[in-house]
């Protein structure tokens, strides 16, 4: 009893931060909202001149590791360079079809966006190029509007335009320090979304590993099978044969690429490989007569303008189509780009910055558009296959650029042959890698409701379309977010043996319960949306802690509530305290806080909370907290709950 009361004498009495002016604390919270990585700090103690290079060599990376570039780096970026251009040729032409494109805007968007991206991006394994999911979101959506087959003029227009208006809204993100947005997606919403998309591309395949001339335009796998299998007749197995065989070799090559990492770079070339063999092998048997459709003619020469097109566009009545592709695409690249960028600069312990991410890819999609590219980002497979290697810097991207700009120049012609089931191979193999199973039953084990978002995308996307997926993902994440904030965790607590800790006897089964002490842990901020639910958590909490104690010895004498958890509280949430308290003196029970924060004590102290409850039952921790009520106990002894005034001032 003498320690207790030592205790008591002695405690650290709960202090209220110095109150700070509005707009300074508003400054504060804004900084660190938009500038968390406090891009500023370089420009301090600096000279003018100093400072208009240091934010040139922000804005433009290549200034800042150029004069420290070397030929050793070159050599390493010139092998990594031509090694990535040997799969971005093939993959261009055949996201260009996915998207529903002429071949050579594939190869065009291969070309200009690597250059701009080595100017302005910061990471330095990212691979520019086209990627499936948003060349399949692009046909989804635009192919709805307008036929690309029949009006092809108006479908490439509005594809460059919806290109446009992604790198419009990627650059705004990046400039105004928006990228906290792109987090919305969450990781199982971008598993299941990517999965589900990744299997629509391979279903939609079919086409051309089958030779099928007419075929859905729908992306969802109820209209592709009816497709598929009403056309039986129509199958040609020339082309099956041939596809499968291509599958057998793709899958083959990365499969012992995978067990023999050192060579890497047969996987790698393994696209070109096939298209050059099936090339020869159409040219020398003509396969073309024989139900083998083929690409046909690439025009030569470089992207030509296309701000015509885009001017076209602006005046057309599917403008509103355009950019809702565009906004909708250029989240879905951005999201893919920075996971992968942060994913590959992890293994060489660099850091990139996800704003200069932004406004690289908006910058280098808004010039694409101005000629003839589509929508471009950062693939996983070509940035993989560039990190495997060995680039060094960005360089590697001028290199693959240099290389396509030659291929545009010269070696189109070599193209005409090349069987579109090729390219469906090719693709097929690409996406299987996307359908992540391993993650969803990693998911599974560790979170069911992340399961559930992951399912959940993956079955909008696969039975419904690309959009209805990905809103599925959105909707579903937010949700969570909200349930989060509007049903925090609530538990009680109890104290571990022999020690002054006290924690959940949830998670601590062997924690002991306090006799007359009820202890509750409130983990997250407490606001408007919540303060009900907590008002009503807290009075069944204190309902059933009396229903235990009514046939016992003791009563329910104090409510101790841990607030550490609780980081920030609005005028809602104090007034939930102020009914707790009501409510607890009605009960003849005391409410004795624990631990709240800087940010709490302000708000309480304004609103006069802490002249109700009074200070001296405001303590530094839990322990203090269940001491002080202790004592309160052992020396006062209440014979019942009605307990006098004169012990209660005395808390």
């Amino acid at each position: 009893m003498e320690s207790a009361e030592y205790e008591i004498q002695q405690r650290v009495e709960v202090q209220i931060p110095p109150t700070k002016p509005f707009f300074h604390s508003l400054k504060s919270s804004l900084k660190e909202t938009f500038f968390p990585d406090d891009p500023f700090k370089q420009f301090k103690n600096q000279t003018v001149a100093r400072k208009l290079l240091l934010g040139c060599q922000y804005f433009v990376p290549i200034l800042e590791w150029a004069p420290r570039y070397t030929f050793e780096y070159f050599k390493a970026d010139f092998i990594a360079g031509i090694t990535i251009a040997s799969l971005a040729v093939p993959q261009g032409i055949s996201y260009a079809g996915l998207a529903s494109l002429p071949p050579v805007i594939g190869l065009y968007s291969s070309f200009v966006p690597p250059l701009i991206y080595a100017m302005l991006g910061s990471s330095r394994d990212l691979a520019v190029g086209t990627v499936a999911v948003p060349s399949l979101l692009i046909s989804s959506m635009l192919g709805k509007e307008v036929n690309p087959h029949q009006n092809t003029k108006l479908y490439v227009q509005l594809v460059l335009t919806a290109t446009f208006f992604a790198g419009v809204f990627q650059a705004a993100l990046g400039l105004l320090r928006l990228g906290f947005i792109v987090d919305f997606l969450s990781h199982a919403a971008i598993v299941g979304f990517m999965s589900g998309a990744a299997t629509v591309v391979c279903l939609q395949q079919l086409k051309g590993i089958l030779g099928l001339v007419h075929f859905t335009h729908g992306a969802d796998l109820v209209s592709v099978m009816k497709s598929v299998f009403t056309q039986i007749h129509m199958w040609r197995w020339e082309s099956g044969v041939l596809g499968c065989c291509f599958l057998l070799f793709l899958f083959s090559t990365r499969y012992f690429s995978r067990k023999k990492p050192v060579f890497f770079w047969i996987n790698a070339l393994a696209p070109l490989t096939s298209v050059i063999m099936g090339s020869l092998l159409v040219y020398l048997t003509h396969a073309e007569n024989h139900g083998i459709e083929i690409i046909g003619h690439l025009k030569k020469g470089l992207n030509p303008p296309s701000l015509s097109e885009l001017e076209t566009a602006f005046g057309s009545a599917y403008l509103t189509t355009a950019i809702k592709t565009g906004i909708i695409t250029g989240v879905i690249a951005l999201a893919e780009g920075i996971a992968v960028g942060r994913s590959f600069a992890v293994f060489k312990s660099y850091h990139i910055d996800g704003n200069k991410e932004m406004i690289a890819m908006g910058m280098m999609n808004i010039a694409g558009s101005c000629t003839s590219c589509y929508l471009t980002t950062g693939p996983f497979s070509r940035t993989a296959v560039n990190f495997n290697a060995g680039c060094k810097t960005a360089v590697s991207n001028i290199v693959m650029a240099t290389a396509v700009m030659i291929t545009l120049l010269f070696l189109t012609p070599l193209f005409y042959y090349t069987p579109l089931v090729v390219l469906s191979a090719i693709i097929i193999t690409a996406m299987v890698s996307l359908i992540d199973y391993e993650a969803a039953i990693h998911l599974w084990g560790v979170d069911k409701f992340d399961f559930i978002v992951c399912i959940s995308a993956y079955v909008g996307v696969v039975f419904g379309s690309v959009e209805i997926g990905l809103v599925i993902a959105v909707a579903i994440s937010l949700l969570r977010i909200l349930l989060f904030v509007a049903r925090p965790k609530t538990s009680v607590m109890g104290g571990i043996p022999n020690s002054m800790t006290y924690r959940s006897i949830e998670q601590y089964p062997k924690a002991n319960l306090v006799p007359g002490i009820l202890i509750l842990h409130i983990n997250g901020p407490v606001y408007f949306a919540n303060a009900g639910y907590l008002r009503e958590r807290i009075s069944r909490w204190i309902d059933e802690e009396e229903e235990k104690l009514k046939h016992s010895a003791n009563d329910l004498q104090y409510v101790v509530l841990d607030m550490s958890a609780v980081g920030s509280i609005d005028t809602s949430g104090i007034s939930m305290l102020q009914e707790v308290k009501r409510n607890a003196d009605r009960r003849s029970v005391k409410l004795v806080l624990a631990n709240p924060g800087g940010e709490v004590m302000k708000k309480l102290d304004k609103s006069k909370f802490i002249d109700t409850i009074g200070q001296e039952r405001i303590y530094v921790t839990v322990g203090e907290a269940v001491n002080a009520c202790n004592f309160m106990l052992q020396t006062c002894k209440p014979k019942s709950k009605a307990v006098d005034e004169e012990a209660d001032d005395k808390v």
